[in-house]
């Protein structure tokens, strides 16, 4: 019998040390970043189930920053935190698959105010313009709220939310050190090639400045430009054999 509450006590002094650790461990993760792994599943507990495309260590108007791209179902996500104190920066996400033929008739700016303010509640709206961009036109509303910027861009016709970002007032944008990003990235490529789709971006940092490349296909052609990921510049532009589909028939965007 003694030995039992020998096991039993010795069973219980494991349990909470095990415990001690776990939660220093975790106080010390939520105080700041100091890996790619932990910017990872920071980023994985926002956006749940999700597929980890690429993570950018880089400095952001003077502070360490990680940016986590993330893909999940028909979405592109970007996720910024901040390293000194594990803070999300900056939020957003993009439709992938995009309806072009629609001809519904265009909302009305009306429409789209109250659309952006349903999706941001009690926010105040600060712009409202409507552009033709990647082949339909596109209404993109700026709201704040609280100490957040945002930005949401719907499709003029059928009025589904395409691109949604929320940023921090504070955190105002990148320095002259800072990467484009992929997503303008991808829309240097598209305003040089109109009408094609992209399929697949990635960044090269080896042998010179640090380049993203971005794939597209038109008319039965794969195209591959480069661009310099810190001035936007276009580098390259090449024409090359139609790219394949995986076993899935789908094309990865990264």
């Amino acid at each position: 019998m003694r030995k039992q509450k020998r096991i039993l006590t010795f069973i219980l002094m494991l349990c909470l040390m095990l415990t001690g650790i776990l939660i220093t461990s975790d106080t010390a993760y939520a105080g700041s970043i100091t890996s790619i792994s932990q910017a990872e599943r920071l980023a994985l507990m926002k956006v749940k189930r999700a597929g980890v495309i690429e993570v950018d260590k880089d400095y952001e108007k003077g502070m360490l920053a990680y940016r986590i791209h993330l893909w999940k179902g028909t979405r592109e996500y970007e996720l910024i935190y901040r390293a000194s104190d594990a803070a999300l920066l900056s939020y957003s996400w993009e439709e992938i698959r995009i309806n072009r033929t629609s001809r519904k008739k265009i909302m009305s700016r009306n429409t789209c105010r109250r659309l952006a303010l349903q999706k941001v509640s009690k926010g105040k709206v600060i712009s409202l313009t409507k552009k033709y961009d990647d082949g339909i036109y596109r209404y993109k509303a700026k709201l704040q709220k609280g100490d957040k910027k945002y930005s949401l861009e719907y499709h003029a016709r059928t009025g589904k939310l395409l691109e949604y970002k929320w940023e921090l007032k504070s955190f105002q944008g990148k320095n002259k050190y800072s990467y484009i990003g992929w997503r303008k990235a991808k829309r240097i490529a598209r305003s040089r090639m109109p009408g094609a789709e992209v399929v697949r971006v990635e960044i090269r940092r080896e042998d010179g400045p640090p380049v993203y490349e971005v794939e597209l296909i038109k008319d039965g052609f794969e195209y591959e430009i480069e661009i310099h990921a810190r001035t936007g510049k276009v580098l390259t532009t090449e024409r090359n054999a139609p790219g394949l589909k995986d076993s899935a028939g789908r094309r990865e965007v990264s």
